[in-house]
């Protein structure tokens, strides 16, 4: 049986996407305290690199984003994994702060060229109309990252020592998702992403909103984001502080998983079906409810179990109109610019969200963080509606 291009490439990222959320974002919550004692230094400095990974990326994401308009993808994403694989390598022989967050910076720039942003672009460029149901299959398969990592760190830590983890997970880039990124993606980007057409292939909206949408959009994302990214790190602290058990609260917090990928499955299947502006109100409205309701009730594991199950819904269909909510608004002609343009504020944001929670909870505890959460949940939700009342050319 021949795979279609948009099949291979799905399959290809998938598994890239798996390895570079798995070697980077998700790599200090197991191997973290190992390096902290190898290395000597606080926990606060370890993971640290997560912040500068977000934060270059974010500086990059921009002229990333319109490099592949012009240029396809093949071989900025294939750099991409030469250079994670070199930053990785430069993380198992680091004997200090200082080399070790500078393979971070590297992580941020190689994520910036072979991450969430060009996979995106890429499935833009290569799946046509059905890109938003390719785009749907690469966040279900990407859900799976800390699933397959987690307990291959753990395993390989127990092995081989946390720098040889390190150092295979170096090799894995450099031998397997540098070969997947040149052979499985088109040489150049196609003509019909300089052209023009419906909002599906070629020009989005009006050019006259375009200004209007882009400043929604952005705040939307951003403040959606910064909720995200911050209870995510605290998920489990903040469910203990409202008064569940250690075991009870990661129990709660395994639930966000499944919520993301079953969410993410109905997108792939029903999407179809209806607006995605409509989706977009809809997953944006699930992160206020589910806060306010933790706020009001999260001690009671009924109302918390569902808070989870809201929030992993709100955080999986989130995960895909990063991509396609752009491609359907400004179109394929200049999507890689405008969700590289995107991408720059949102990880900004998404760098400063732990720091900030941080502090949140330290002084006000876990209502003050979930407080704080819920108002920019609500700025996120309204700034969506206000877009969907303007883009009313997306049906």
């Amino acid at each position: 049986m021949t795979l279609t291009p948009t099949t291979r490439a799905v399959a290809g990222l998938g598994f890239t996407q798996i390895v570079g959320w798995g070697t980077t974002f998700l790599m200090p919550s197991v191997l973290g305290r190992h390096i902290q004692d190898d290395l000597h230094m606080p926990t606060e400095l370890v993971f640290a690199g997560i912040t500068i990974l977000f934060a270059v990326g974010a500086l990059l994401a921009p002229r990333v984003g319109r490099r592949i308009d012009r240029t396809g993808p093949r071989l900025i994403m294939t750099a991409g994994s030469v250079v994670y694989g070199l930053s990785l390598l430069a993380t198992s022989l680091s004997q200090g702060p200082v080399v070790y967050l500078l393979s971070w910076a590297g992580m941020g720039v190689a994520s910036t060229l072979a991450l969430s942003v060009p996979s995106s672009i890429a499935l833009a460029q290569i799946a046509g109309p059905r890109v938003r149901q390719a785009i749907s299959m690469l966040t279900i398969i990407g859900g799976f990252a800390s699933t397959a990592f987690w307990p291959l760190s753990g395993a390989l830590e127990t092995l081989v020592g946390w720098r040889g983890t390190v150092a295979i997970y170096a090799a894995v880039h450099l031998f397997a998702c540098a070969p997947i990124h040149f052979f499985m993606l088109p040489k150049s980007a196609p003509v019909l992403a300089h052209g023009t057409g419906s909002a599906a292939t070629g020009g989005g909206g009006p050019p006259e909103i375009r200004p209007q949408v882009y400043r929604l959009l952005s705040i939307s994302l951003c403040f959606g984001a910064f909720v995200f990214t911050g209870m995510i790190v605290y998920m489990i602290e903040v469910l203990r502080a409202l008064g569940h058990s250690a075991a009870s609260a990661v129990f709660l917090g395994s639930m966000v998983g499944p919520a993301q990928v079953g969410i993410r499955a109905f997108e792939l299947l029903f999407g179809h079906r209806y607006s995605i502006m409509n989706s977009a109100v809809f997953g944006s409205a699930l992160l206020p409810l589910c806060l306010a309701g933790a706020l009001a009730a999260g001690g009671n594991v009924g109302v918390a179990l569902a808070c989870m199950i809201a929030y992993g819904m709100s955080n999986g269909l989130k995960a895909v109109q990063r991509s396609t909510l752009p491609l359907a608004l400004f179109g394929r002609g200049q999507f890689g610019a405008y969700v590289g343009r995107l991408a720059l504020p949102q990880g900004i944001v998404s760098a400063a969200a732990p720091v900030v929670l941080a502090t949140v909870l330290d002084r006000f505890g876990a209502t003050g963080v979930l407080s704080l959460n819920l108002v920019f949940g609500t700025i996120s939700l309204v700034t969506m509606v206000m877009l969907a009342r303007l883009a009313k050319f997306i049906r």
